[in-house]
């Protein structure tokens, strides 16, 4: 989603009443578009299924803060739906009749986030012929969700942060402040609180932010919503491709079970999608899932990393296994004597009187994690603890993607 501002309100109010139990069936609680054919080019996830206990206790948790104007902050990992869970939040306040617009924070450059956001008026700067509101008054009266929120600029931090406290907003370029109506909800996929101890997100703005926090489990933290998603998918799919009725496999549905699901619901789609393409005999077994290529290959079987120059290390540096084991292994491994060869490999680097290609050793260290993670860019970002965004600026001023 690069940008998307829509009024989904009459499609919501439908996936609220469904929510509270409706006609779910034995899959518990669903949150669904109706029109999933449609709705799924425009947004990240299709559906959420409230059926495991700890995705029932967020439902309830849901259903008492929607009514109020409360800001919400919505974490999880890429893929758990969080926008999902911010249409539906929507859907149950009492601006559901109003519009929801949904912003991707990540989507603009630092020089056009604030007319976007914001606004700006005639002459503004070159080029703005007439005057245009920004996405805080084109929401006005309904609510405006501001996803991947961790990815603004801290000079935007500080504006959004008087934007919330004075519940008004300057266009650029203006002298007169305009009053705004709207609950905001934001969410991102960063720890937003390492950001704030990294002096990347400011403190401020983040209690702002949280005053309801919904934290969304990754999948595999949720079992139980597993084949409730995938028997919805199913049947999305199977009518989209004019399947008739399909089944699934009892070794498809353990394969399910066992998988990880490091890119969430939005993986178990596409995933659902492919199956339906090539099972025969409308049964889906587990080969048809393709999930074994997630097993990491031999290292001696890993495709090359593009051509790039290479970071020139010190003699210095004596201990390269060492080295490598931290660079590869300390923030998997949590391990404090790997953390103990990391600092002393740096030391060792700044001891050497070399000249530090800060810039350089920063792709270096993309570019490893990215090959560790088997160029899996959404594992790569969760374990550098950075947005999808940033990670693939690094990549590309690495010259590992295009």
């Amino acid at each position: 989603m690069e940008l998307l501002a829509h009024n989904f309100s009459s499609d919501f109010a439908r996936s609220a009443h469904l929510a509270r139990g409706a006609s779910a069936g034995d899959d518990g609680a669903l949150v669904a578009f109706r029109d999933a054919q449609q709705m799924s080019l425009l947004v990240r996830a299709t559906a959420f299924v409230f059926a495991d206990p700890r995705s029932r206790q967020l439902h309830e948790l849901i259903e008492r803060i929607a009514p109020s104007e409360a800001t919400v902050l919505i974490t999880g990992e890429t893929g758990t739906g969080k926008e999902l869970i911010a249409r539906h939040v929507h859907g149950l306040s009492g601006r559901a009749e109003q519009t929801f617009v949904a912003i991707n924070c990540g989507a603009f450059s630092e020089t056009l986030v604030e007319s976007e956001l914001f606004g700006y008026e005639k002459g503004a700067f070159t080029g703005a012929q007439q005057g245009k509101p920004g996405w805080f008054e084109t929401a006005s009266g309904g609510t405006l969700f501001l996803d991947e929120i961790g990815d603004l600029p801290l000079a935007m931090q500080v504006k959004l942060l008087r934007v919330l406290q004075e519940r008004e907003v300057v266009r650029l370029g203006a002298r007169r402040a305009i009053p705004i109506d709207v609950r905001l909800i934001a969410a991102t996929n960063v720890d937003l609180a390492e950001a704030v101890r990294a002096g990347r997100f400011r403190e401020d703005l983040y209690y702002r932010l949280q005053v309801i926090g919904l934290p969304l489990r990754p999948l595999r933290e949720r079992p139980g919503d597993i084949m409730p998603l995938t028997r919805h998918f199913m049947a999305i799919y199977a009518q989209r491709l004019h399947l008739g009725e399909v089944e699934l496999g009892p070794d498809a549905q353990q394969a399910l079970l066992a998988y990880p699901w490091p890119g969430n619901i939005r993986e178990l789609e596409n995933v659902i999608h492919r199956a339906l393409l090539v099972c025969r005999s409308g049964e889906v077994r587990a080969e048809d899932l393709s999930l074994s290529g997630w097993q990491r290959a031999p290292l001696s079987s890993a495709v090359a990393v593009p051509a790039a120059a290479p970071v020139p290390v010190p003699d210095a540096w004596a201990g390269g296994a060492d080295i490598a084991y931290a660079t590869h292994g300390a923030a998997v491994q949590g391990d404090m004597l790997a953390a103990g060869r990391f600092a002393r490999a740096w030391q060792a680097l700044l001891d050497s009187g070399e000249v530090v290609a800060f810039e350089a050793l920063q792709q270096e260290l993309v570019r490893a994690a990215w090959e560790r993670n088997e160029r899996n860019q959404v594992r790569t970002a969760k374990h550098l603890n950075v947005s999808r965004n940033i990670l693939r600026t690094f990549l590309k001023k690495a010259g590992a993607i295009d």
